[in-house]
């Protein structure tokens, strides 16, 4: 049994079928998918359907599945102004086509996606989060439950449940949004003995990680110049470990710089599938 992680597939259902026929994951293993199966791209009704027949799937709410939310439950002309900005208007048209009660089952759906999870690949505990997290406030109530991640520990000790009951703490407004705060700054959960949990996270698409993560150009962005699965982070307080994963692979770029990437937490291998002309 294998995890699997993907993210931002941003409508482009072509590039999101690709890349998983290439990694091809089993019926026994795991797929997790953070959010953002919507907006911008052509077929963001597809990818929903795609994604919710794979055989293990574990899906996450991403930032633009709660603008689409806020946008149909709410009558606010706010929320659907800011759904419609930010991509809305590629993902309403197929809504619109359903038949009323797969509609309802789709949105029942949505609605009722967690925030967040924990998993063990590989030997090590991974935090999942479509944004990532406030670094500070995990450590900080790991702290009260008996995990001292100061000076070099990390949180290797820190179980499970403690990290979920961690992740349950957290602002659900970062789980969703965070951007600087995240990428710019280590974790702290990764200890000097490389050891401790990672955090996997999309949003941000690779290719503004230079901006975001202060890392300087070229960072999380290919050779042809694509969107690309990048871990951030290692360093001597590290262990050398990356304590931070992108998976955003830019695919909300389109076919000028994005593409849909899948990573495999058991052993880091990853599969890339371009978003191309037209799709």
């Amino acid at each position: 049994m294998a995890t699997y992680v993907t993210s931002d597939a941003h409508g482009h259902l072509r590039a999101l079928d690709r890349a998983l026929s290439l990694a091809a994951p089993g019926p026994a293993d795991t797929l997790f998918v953070l959010g953002d199966m919507v907006d911008r791209g052509p077929d963001p009704v597809g990818v929903i359907q795609l994604v919710r027949g794979i055989p293990g799937v574990r899906v996450l709410m991403g930032n633009h599945e709660r603008m689409m939310l806020d946008a149909l439950l709410h009558d606010s002309d706010i929320d659907l102004g800011t759904w419609a900005l930010n991509g809305g208007y590629a993902t309403a048209p197929g809504l619109d086509r359903l038949p009323r009660e797969e509609f309802s089952d789709i949105i029942d759906w949505i609605a009722n996606l967690p925030l967040y999870d924990v998993v063990e690949a590989g030997g090590r505990a991974f935090i999942l989060a479509h944004a990532g997290i406030d670094a500070l406030a995990a450590r900080g109530y790991l702290a009260t439950a008996g995990v001292d991640c100061s000076e070099g520990r990390g949180a290797s000790s820190a179980s499970r449940e403690q990290l979920m009951d961690m992740m349950a703490q957290q602002d659900p407004q970062d789980l969703l949004w965070i951007r600087d705060r995240f990428w710019a700054e280590p974790t702290g959960l990764v200890g000097k003995d490389g050891s401790g949990p990672v955090v996997i996270a999309g949003h941000t698409p690779s290719t503004a990680l230079g901006f975001y993560a202060q890392a300087g150009e070229g960072v999380g962005v290919s050779e042809d110049g694509r969107g690309m699965v990048t871990p951030l982070g290692a360093c001597d307080a590290t262990g050398g470990v990356a304590d931070r994963v992108d998976i955003d692979c830019a695919a909300a770029g389109g076919h000028e710089m994005g593409r849909v990437g899948i990573l495999r937490l058991d052993d880091g291998a990853t599969w890339y599938a371009d978003v191309l002309e037209g799709e």
